[in-house]
């Protein structure tokens, strides 16, 4: 899924998708020897987008201030 996708989702009902890929991802990690290792990693990347946008949107924003680092002409 995309993230836009998972934007336009209530929170309820992404931690609900997530327990759905967390069983989809040991299921596909079974046949994973058979069909190969491109599926789990697809719903390894979904689960972690979801939980980005969840902690994304529990933290407030912070901006990282620059500093300027002088260096010392002694």
């Amino acid at each position: 899924m995309k993230m836009k996708d998972l934007k336009s989702i209530d929170k309820k009902e992404r931690q609900g998708k997530v327990e759905e890929l967390k069983l989809e991802l040991i299921k596909a990690r079974v046949n994973a020897p058979k069909t190969g290792g491109s599926k789990v990693k697809e719903i390894k990347k979904t689960i972690a987008r979801i939980i980005t946008l969840e902690k994304m949107e529990e933290e407030p924003k912070i901006k990282l201030l620059k500093r300027k680092i002088s260096k010392d002409k002694s």
